[in-house]
């Protein structure tokens, strides 16, 4: 069978060439006479794995020195609770609420100290970033706290907010490494890999050294402490090796792509060829107001259910795999990720016309 377009939310769609360097390595690494899958964290084709990893990565973002990053597990939860017990010194964060997973994020930092939802757009079930200019900052606040693209709703912050100050933290779960970033406007950039970058199993966290501290909250478990593993350069425990490892090979080949200004005007071309089709469509529509669309993840309707239905599953049948929408939303959903080729944008877009024709 021919590979399919597929455009899951995550774990999603990885570049063709690199499953195709992993499966040629899968039986011997580099001559080791094994696979990355068996070799030990602590042996030294590992070490420079991770070490080759992490220097690719700073390259792609420009990390400054006096940033750690660590490669860890335990996914998006784990960092809902490790952020606020590693950073709530004062006990006080401040959330901005823009879809699902921000607003579980601010639930859990509830449980450490206060944590404030000072904006929200959940009054129009998350269609739009609200206007974050002038938001009523706690004096206290440790943190502010956003999740910089909502894979679920579409939306994404084209503009930083003002935190006043304050340090902000960011889930780029889904929007890493599909442009360029200034990282010393972050004080926590965090993310899973599942989406854009890698297999599951890999969270990346890039943070600031002086939020790393060892006077954090007592009940915080010792693998959750940022300390813990940024001591040990992510090796306190066996780290996610195998993932690692196709990270690291994402990170040449995004490289190789001309790195972040590259992927960026792709992530634009493709997502136009979506939205301008969306916005002439007389059956499609797009549930997300136009200046805070997401380059990533592209949400969409035909306002029938059975029709959404009837088109979810012909796409199916054509090789258009995943389009179903969050089961909190409904209608379709396109996540058109940095592997994902123009040529599917383009050819999803064909079919889309096609059934519009035929639906009419």
């Amino acid at each position: 069978m021919s590979r399919v377009y597929n455009f899951s939310a995550g774990p999603a769609v990885l570049p063709e060439e690199v499953l195709r360097e992993a499966a040629a390595e899968m039986l011997d690494y580099n001559g080791t006479g094994m696979s990355v899958m068996e070799m030990s964290h602590r042996s030294k084709p590992f070490e420079e794995i991770i070490q080759t990893a992490e220097k690719d990565l700073r390259d792609l973002m420009n990390i400054p020195d006096n940033y750690k990053v660590l490669f860890l597990q335990g996914g998006g939860w784990t960092q809902f609770s490790a952020v606020p017990m590693n950073l709530m010194k004062n006990g006080v964060a401040d959330y901005i609420i823009t879809g699902s997973w921000a607003k579980n994020a601010w639930k859990e930092a509830k449980k450490y100290g206060t944590a404030n939802a000072i904006a929200s757009s959940e009054d129009e079930n998350f269609t739009y970033i609200p206007d974050c200019s002038d938001l009523p900052i706690d004096e206290n606040a440790d943190y502010v706290y956003i999740c910089q693209n909502n894979t679920i709703y579409g939306t994404a912050f084209k503009t930083l907010p003002n935190t006043k100050g304050k340090d902000l933290v960011a889930d780029v779960s889904s929007c890493f490494l599909s442009e360029p970033v200034d990282v010393t406007k972050y004080g926590v950039i965090w993310g899973g890999v599942q989406k854009n970058i890698g297999p599951a199993g890999v969270t990346i966290v890039i943070i600031r050294e002086d939020l790393i501290r060892d006077d954090v909250n007592p009940a915080t478990p010792t693998l959750l402490k940022y300390k813990t593993q940024a001591d040990k350069d992510s090796l306190f425990n066996t780290p996610p090796c195998y993932g690692i490892y196709i990270c690291g090979k994402v990170f040449k080949w995004l490289k190789k792509m001309g790195g972040l200004s590259a992927m960026k005007e792709l992530n634009e071309r493709k997502a136009k060829v979506l939205y301008d089709f969306l916005d002439s469509s007389e059956m499609f529509h797009g549930t997300v107001r136009k200046e805070d669309r997401s380059l990533m993840n592209v949400p969409f309707v035909t306002g029938d259910k059975d029709l959404d239905a009837a088109f979810i599953k012909a796409a199916s049948e054509a090789g258009f795999v995943n389009l179903k929408g969050h089961r909190s939303v409904g209608g379709m959903r396109a996540s058109i990720y940095n592997a994902m080729p123009e040529e599917g944008v383009c050819k999803l877009v064909e079919f889309m016309k096609k059934f519009e024709a035929e639906h009419k």
